[in-house]
């Protein structure tokens, strides 16, 4: 019984220890980087994509499945995009890593690797910038189908 207390308190004061540390910041952006420093709402840069979804159809399984998300800085200054992640380690998204100016265009590059995978698909891209809100989602859809 003596066990099961002790474990129980131990377990009480790591969870209480890992809220208190991360308490202060719950984006996970640390508060000294420029993405979460320099943004002002009246010049903040603004990310404005062609297309929020692309529905590529339907593949074979094993098929890999290619499509740049282009976007357009329409802001007053300059875009800096620090990550963009995809909700399944089968998509991986390339970003430009310098920043994109007032006006310009860029693209993000996501590849969908079917393998493994059928039926419907919805792969959500998460882009990390630094914009207000700091994060944007894009869609990546369609249907493995098996051979």
């Amino acid at each position: 019984m003596k066990k099961v207390l002790f474990s129980l308190a131990a377990s009480v004061l790591i969870l209480a220890a890992c809220n208190q540390r991360n308490s202060g910041n719950a984006t996970g952006i640390d508060s000294n980087s420029t993405a979460a420093t320099e943004v002002d709402s009246a010049n903040a840069p603004v990310v404005k994509f062609e297309v929020g979804t692309h529905d590529f159809g339907k593949v074979k399984q094993g098929e890999k499945v290619n499509f740049e998300y282009k976007f357009t800085n329409t802001g007053k200054s300059p875009l800096v995009i620090s990550n963009a992640t995809a909700s399944c380690g089968c998509t991986v998204p390339e970003w430009p890593k310098t920043p994109v100016k007032p006006g310009q265009s860029a693209a993000i590059k996501v590849t969908f690797d079917s393998a493994n995978k059928s039926g419907l698909q919805d792969k959500l891209i998460t882009v990390t910038a630094n914009t207000i809100p700091a994060q944007t989602v894009v869609h990546l859809v369609g249907e493995v189908t098996t051979k």
